[in-house]
């Protein structure tokens, strides 16, 4: 006789957008997802006994970005982090790009698992930086400039005055705020002679 087929998803429920077709012969999963993959059990069954198939339902996505670069901006000797993030199934492998140039781990460059991290960066390190993170399905890619400060110290907006007047026993601030990158280190002279801090 004829037998009767039912469905049933092993270790799990049926997705509720599950439909059935030709006389239930047919399982449809419509927009498959990640969550549908499993082993699925077709059985039949009539008066003269059952059998049961089993078949493995594997979904597999393009990679797409979680978290990607932004541009960014260091003072010559600060260290950089960047993180680039993708999921996909297979999990998505990733590899850096500068200008184009594939880049590889060295004394100052690390890159574990989509971190990229520089230390002591130069002017040499400055550019645009791509992060590629591909699985079999698909490559994408993430894009940001590394641009390095680096500057002697000036004073162009915070010159100190020339003559400053007070009264005996009143506290006197002198400000020295320099335009530098990295940021300096300032000392202060009073005469030729090194200045040295007091309870004063």
């Amino acid at each position: 006789p004829v037998p009767t087929i039912s469905w049933r998803k092993v270790n799990g429920h049926n997705p509720s957008k599950a439909r059935l077709r030709k006389s239930q012969a047919v399982l449809e999963i419509p927009n498959v997802q990640l969550e549908d993959a499993g082993m699925y059990e077709c059985k039949a069954e009539n008066s003269r006994g059952r059998n049961v198939f089993r078949g493995q339902l594997q979904v597999y996505t393009y990679p797409y970005w979680v978290e990607k670069l932004n541009d960014t901006q260091l003072d010559s000797g600060d260290q950089l982090r960047w993180e680039c993030k993708a999921t996909g199934k297979p999990r998505p492998t990733y590899r850096w790009l500068k200008n184009g140039v594939p880049l590889w781990p060295q004394s100052r460059i690390e890159m574990v698992n989509g971190v990229l991290m520089i230390h002591g960066v130069n002017l040499s390190d400055a550019g645009m930086y791509q992060c590629l993170a591909e699985n079999k399905y698909s490559t994408i890619y993430a894009s940001a400039e590394l641009k390095i400060l680096a500057s002697a110290p000036t004073f162009p907006l915070n010159q100190m005055r020339k003559t400053i007047i007070i009264t005996k026993g009143q506290e006197v601030v002198i400000e020295c705020k320099p335009q530098a990158s990295p940021k300096p280190t300032i000392t202060w002279k009073k005469g030729d002679k090194l200045l040295r801090e007091s309870k004063r």
